[in-house]
């Protein structure tokens, strides 16, 4: 079985996979006369196809332990996909490059509190998975037609922590 260690999440390591949505280090600014400050355009939506559009949800996940085992990663072709954690919770972000092959290396981060992530079009990614205690997303993908998700199995799974 592969054993993937677990990397603190930063915008550097996470770049190749998307963005890292924190208030550290982005661009703000006042709004609202002074009385709030805007940490600007913190991840780039991406949507493709007909009709496609962003949408907002929450979702609400049970907790996972570690060591996980991971049995598959997926995708989506048409969009991003993002997730803000409404608490401060860490979550685990298993991710890798696409290859030829279907996913390349996994690469596994435990957020830090106030860090989200938005995981870009077409990249392998773990399914959500809270660490901890149940948790609340705010969660930024796309509406449209169309089949967004696509499913990769492994052969033998990958033990993650």
């Amino acid at each position: 079985m592969t054993r993937i260690a677990i990397e603190p999440l930063t915008r550097k390591a996470f770049a190749p996979f998307g963005d890292v949505i924190e208030m550290e280090g982005a661009v703000r600014f006042p709004i609202n006369a002074g009385r709030c400050t805007r940490f600007h355009d913190l991840a780039r939506i991406e949507t493709a196809g007909e009709g496609a559009r962003p949408i907002i949800s929450i979702v609400r996940g049970e907790p996972y332990d570690l060591p996980l085992e991971l049995t598959m990663v997926e995708r989506h072709p048409f969009g991003s996909q993002a997730f803000v954690p409404l608490s401060d919770n860490p979550f685990l972000v298993v991710v890798a490059e696409d290859t030829d092959n279907g996913p390349g290396r996994l690469l596994a981060f435990r957020t830090a509190p106030g860090q989200g992530i938005n995981i870009a079009m077409n990249v392998w990614h773990g399914i959500l998975t809270p660490l901890g205690a149940i948790s609340d997303f705010l969660v930024v993908d796309r509406a449209g037609a169309g089949v967004n998700l696509e499913e990769f199995f492994f052969k033998s799974p990958c033990l993650v922590g």
